[in-house]
């Protein structure tokens, strides 16, 4: 199963040059890194990226992340994917930009 991180350009160049990551901001307060799945992620950067330009979407397989990742309740009760450790560059199966247009987010049509 793939789900998915939406960063910054500059903290994805960050991941890119350090190799690693503990996640943007609001990752660091929480304690773990935020992902989302494809039927979630569009609801997350309405409500945390809203008119946001320059983002990237990356895609990372669930269970790559091993006994560090827990799928805890987050909106409305719904289980969300959290990274209890730092995510690895390696780790990324693809990043790709994620668009604005007339003040949404497109999101690429092969999302699983």
């Amino acid at each position: 199963m793939l789900i998915y991180k939406i960063f910054r350009a500059g903290e994805w160049d960050a991941l890119r040059a350090a190799g690693e990551t503990d996640g943007a901001p609001v990752d660091r307060a929480d304690g773990f890194i935020h992902f989302s799945t494809a039927a979630q992620v569009a609801e997350t950067a309405a409500k945390h990226f809203a008119g946001e330009d320059g983002l990237v979407l990356l895609a990372v397989r669930a269970e790559r992340l091993g006994e560090a990742l827990k799928w805890e309740p987050s909106r409305g009760g719904a289980l969300f994917p959290h990274l209890y450790r730092r995510l690895r560059l390696d780790e990324v199966l693809w990043s790709r930009p994620l668009a604005l247009r007339n003040g949404r987010h497109r999101f690429p049509e092969d999302m699983e």
